[in-house]
């Protein structure tokens, strides 16, 4: 898959700031915004990460074109909700545009339901910088 969006440096820190201030600053602990084929396009953290970005961001672009696949194989367009919950550590997938993903990990101690809520504000603000 090819990229399709070129952004500008401006973008690229008005995207950064948004991010930083609608889930960094409340408590997520790692965003990544990335394309559809794994590439990283903006990566932050709370400084308690010490995950491996690249390599996530590419299994989770693997991961979200299997379930992509698994919903059209039952007929829906895709799943509005991809989520892993784990014991301490929960990976949330929100498509932002075609060739966007957003990769949000957070602990327990930030709501899905609230995390859901502030993943779509952040959204709604890059898409229109887009």
């Amino acid at each position: 898959m090819e990229f399709t969006i070129d952004f500008t440096k401006e973008q690229i820190e008005s995207i950064e700031e948004i991010l930083q201030k609608e889930l960094i600053d409340l408590g997520v602990q790692s965003v990544i915004l990335m394309d559809l084929a794994g590439n990283v396009i903006v990566n932050l953290d709370s400084g308690e990460s010490d995950h491996d970005v690249f390599s996530l961001a590419a299994l989770a672009a693997g991961n979200y074109g299997a379930v992509s696949a698994m919903a059209n194989i039952i007929g829906e367009q895709e799943f509005s909700l991809l989520f892993h919950k784990g014991e301490e550590e929960s990976i949330h997938f929100s498509k932002v545009v075609d060739d966007l993903l957003l990769l949000t990990i957070f602990n327990k101690n930030v709501s899905l339901g609230f995390l859901r809520l502030k993943v779509g504000e952040a959204i709604k603000r890059i898409q229109s910088l887009i």
